[in-house]
């Protein structure tokens, strides 16, 4: 599953930023720290009278950069935390509680100066009144490092080959068992434990390396055997015929049954064999734009392809409607089949019970129009109250690469699987060159025509 990234209240930030050390979201989510209303008054009246003397006496050549309309201004910010300390985040959080700044959108990623995990670089787009720019900035002078505003750039930076995937783990809390109150194994230490040993295996991955084994209990394959042999019997009569005999190759050549949870590894291997996919580890939830970036690569981090590479340098707006449209296909997809509906999402052909529930007859099944679904809001604690039915598997496809090109962008991107890099075209000299390469792939096919003929 993937959440989209959208405008959030500053409050919001402590559920959104990744990578805290335990005791200090512990420390920044707490209801002890947010529930004094009293003292975060006082705090902000005093946050306030600070951050009007600190810009009195900052440097008047400062330029400040952000853009400004009817009173509001949107600014970005550049900023280095050093996370070891307990109270370095939650001080900043103050500051954007005290101007009642909205957040659209953050990001973080560990120090590319300083090398160390312990620090953080953030970059946060916010909006605030126009009239407070100057004291926020003084007022995060305060509390961070490296404080800095800049216009925005144009384009997210993408990765252009396949180990800059490493540089896509931007890991979000929601549906952490350790700092996601709603999470069903919250209060369950021991699966929090277990889960645990296993996404540091995730977390140590490097790109070329073979995918770490995990040795599963008893327990956990009693509870896959469960899932397994239920599911099986649903397939022939609620699976589209793709996945059906997909499902008939994982068993013969993948060792899928009943008694044996699958390596990811091996399946892996067999998905490059027969797609040119490949399955990468990743310890948490991702973000849509870094999931989205690594299906453009032809890996599928886990916890379809022209849907990726469409994400490239896309807007907020469009990653949004991308992360929704992945949604309502690849996982909880319907098509038609010999005027049969049947489903080909993965999310419904893993769950027993919304596989059931989809096929009932009592969700609405409306039919899949690209641009409607793409807004449609999406359910992730319950079973969907909509579904998108398509006329056929390809019709699916055909559709989604057709809204895919619709994107709007002043260059297009191609990726080489020979290299497992993305080509930027964004000149007449390189798509040229790409079609002197397509002329003698074509004229090796048409000499094979003329062999066989």
């Amino acid at each position: 599953m993937m959440p989209t990234s959208s405008s959030s209240s500053a409050k919001e930030f402590r559920r959104t930023v990744s990578e805290l050390d335990s005791k200090q979201a512990e420390a920044v989510m707490s209801p002890r720290v947010f529930g004094r209303r009293q003292s975060l008054i006082e705090d902000a009246r005093k946050e306030r009278e600070a951050a009007a003397a600190a810009a009195e006496s900052a440097d008047a050549g400062e330029q400040l950069v952000f853009e400004e309309k009817d009173g509001r201004a949107i600014v970005n910010l550049f900023f280095t935390l050093h996370c070891a300390k307990n109270s370095s985040l939650s001080r900043t959080l103050k500051v954007f509680e005290t101007f009642e700044a909205q957040i659209h959108h953050i990001e973080t990623r560990p120090s590319r100066k300083l090398k160390d995990k312990e620090v953080l670089e953030f970059f946060i787009r916010c909006e605030t009144n126009s009239s407070d720019i100057s004291t926020l900035v003084s007022s995060l002078k305060r509390v961070a490092e490296d404080v800095k505003t800049t216009k925005e750039e144009k384009f997210h930076w993408f990765p252009k080959k396949v180990s800059d995937l490493e540089r896509c783990h931007q890991l979000i809390t929601n549906f952490d068992p350790d700092l996601d109150f709603d999470h069903p194994g919250y209060s369950d230490v021991k699966y929090r434990e277990r889960r645990k040993q296993i996404t540091e295996t995730a977390r140590n991955y490097k790109h070329g390396e073979p995918i770490p084994r995990v040795e599963y209990t008893p327990e956990e394959i009693a509870t896959w055997r469960e899932v397994y042999v239920n599911l099986k019997t649903l397939y022939p009569t609620h699976a589209c015929v793709e996945h059906l005999e997909a499902f008939r190759l994982l068993e013969k050549q993948c060792q899928y049954n009943k008694d044996n949870i699958p390596q990811l590894e091996d399946v892996s291997c067999f998905l490059q064999e027969h797609s040119g996919f490949q399955l990468w580890p990743v310890a948490g939830l991702l973000s849509a734009r870094d999931f989205l970036a690594s299906l453009a690569f032809r890996v599928f981090q886990c916890t379809q392809y022209n849907i990726g590479l469409a994400s490239l340098g896309a807007t907020e707006e469009e990653i949004e409607k991308l992360s929704t449209l992945y949604w309502f296909t690849v996982e909880f997809g319907l098509c038609k089949q010999n005027g049969e509906i049947r489903a080909y999402g993965a999310g419904l052909l893993s769950a027993y019970g919304e596989l059931i529930h989809a096929l009932s007859g009592e969700p609405e099944v409306r039919e899949f129009d690209p641009n409607a679904t793409a807004i449609q809001p999406y359910q992730d604690q319950t079973y969907q109250p909509v579904y998108f039915v398509s006329e056929s598997f390809s019709d699916a496809k055909d559709k989604m690469r057709k809204y895919a090109a619709s994107i709007k962008r002043p260059f297009s991107v191609r990726y080489d699987p020979f290299s497992k890099t993305i080509e930027v075209l964004d000149n007449p000299q390189k798509i040229k060159k790409l079609l002197d390469n397509l002329k003698d792939e074509l004229k090796m096919l048409i000499d094979a025509l003329d062999v066989l003929s």
